[in-house]
């Protein structure tokens, strides 16, 4: 892998680049449609015509690159990952992708190898959904599938995604113009960090992604009756929060039991609220994901019996409403194959892991096959300025790529 040495050095000092781009002077935070988006795909621009690409911004703010196939009408192999950030975001998450992609093109150019597809990379401009709180609005809006009500969706300072993409040139009434043909893509691969701790437990650089797990998520109410702390017998009570507590502790024990199932309570609001109240209601948020639905289901079915249950042994009322739903992404045959061959040919131990993170590969499913390769990180930790990868790793990953793409020329 020594060949790739020099390339994973310009992938870090690239990374690092592109974290100093931030509307925050405090922490690294780049949202679509600002003043840093487009200093972000400046940068990638430049980077992708040094590779000998041709280059374009498309009606949504996503970038691209093509180093173009010398075969007449050839198909296209796309490349990429996403240029936003979340708030006190990391330096690669995202855009570890877009470089990396760019790099291995730069050694291409420099080769001279040509393929019978283009490759084409792709910045995406919003995929963590932190401005206007709808996620994968860039890779969305390849497939088409962007709502006619999404311009009125306003970010923290009342700002349209309407306005905001007159702000930044665009027009919402082109966007369409974004979509792409289904007809000519080979498929969609997709290098970016684990956020997750499985691949340096087994202390591996990659790892082929064989999925992307499927979410959903509820917010659930329990009502109970709030009275005076010291005047109400415990065995009078009817606390919404200590049912809340054992329904959280259902759900850990639950999900603990299903291999491939993690689901997850993070948000909690509590009334009155009150140190010398006892708890009159309690909203907990649940997140549940598997790569398997059914298995997903099967688990959560579980769960909500256990939840019932309890809401009738201490006698409050549970209400539950479902806020999101969406069904795993199971990664193209031939294309994880590629990336098996190219892990192999690298001298490196194939691992599959499941990814349990959505990422823009979802939304490209929905228009061609789906390829990742994940890349492993410090501690797992991700969303985070602590967000780490070696100049190694980073080195592995460059080269599995490069054997995946020349796989794919033979197959």
């Amino acid at each position: 892998m020594s060949e790739f040495k020099e390339l994973a050095t310009q992938v870090m000092a690239r990374c690092e680049t592109l974290g100093t781009l931030s509307q925050d002077k405090h922490c690294l935070d780049r949202r679509y449609l600002t003043e840093q988006h487009k200093l972000a795909n400046q940068l990638a621009s430049g980077w992708m015509i040094e590779a000998g690409m041709t280059t374009w911004q498309d009606a949504v703010g996503n970038v691209w690159g093509r180093y173009t196939s010398s075969v007449p009408n050839a198909p296209r192999l796309i490349l990429g990952s996403h240029l936003d950030t979340v708030p006190n975001g990391g330096k690669y998450d995202g855009m570890l992708g877009v470089v990396s992609a760019i790099s291995i093109v730069t050694m291409f150019d420099g080769l001279n190898i040509k393929f019978p597809f283009h490759i084409d990379i792709v910045g995406f401009c919003d995929e963590e959904g932190t401005r206007f709180g709808t996620t994968l609005l860039g890779s969305r809006a390849l497939t088409g599938k962007w709502q006619e009500n999404w311009r009125y969706l306003k970010d923290e300072r009342g700002i349209s995604l309407e306005q905001a993409l007159q702000n930044f040139g665009l027009n919402f009434d082109a966007i369409a113009s974004a979509s792409i043909s289904r007809t000519d893509i080979l498929g969609y691969l997709e290098l970016h960090i684990e956020q997750g701790p499985v691949l340096e437990q087994h202390n591996l650089p990659v790892g082929v992604v064989s999925a992307i797990a499927g979410a959903r998520r509820f917010n659930f109410t329990v009502e109970g009756m709030a009275g005076h702390a010291g005047t109400v017998p415990m065995s009078m009570r009817h606390d919404a929060l200590c049912a809340a507590a054992e329904m959280i502790l259902a759900v850990e024990s639950v999900s603990a039991q299903d291999h491939g199932v993690v689901a997850t309570v993070g948000k909690i609001d509590n009334a009155p609220n009150g140190v010398n109240v006892i708890s009159g209601r309690t909203h907990f948020s649940l997140d549940i994901r598997s790569e398997d639905d059914d298995l997903r289901d099967n688990a959560l079915h579980v769960i909500i019996t256990h939840l019932n249950n309890i809401a009738s042994n201490r006698n409050v009322k549970l209400s539950m409403e479902q806020t999101h739903i969406a069904p795993a992404v199971h990664c193209d045959k031939q294309l994880k194959a590629a990336l098996i061959k190219g892990v192999e040919e690298s001298g490196l131990h194939t691992h599959i892991l499941a990814s349990g993170a959505g990422h823009d590969a979802m939304a490209m499913a929905e228009i061609c096959p789906v390829g990742m390769l994940f890349t492993r990180c410090k501690g797992g930790i991700s969303h985070h300025p602590a967000e780490s990868v070696t100049e190694y790793d980073v080195e592995a990953s460059l080269s599995v790529l490069f054997n995946t793409i020349k796989h794919l020329t033979h197959s």
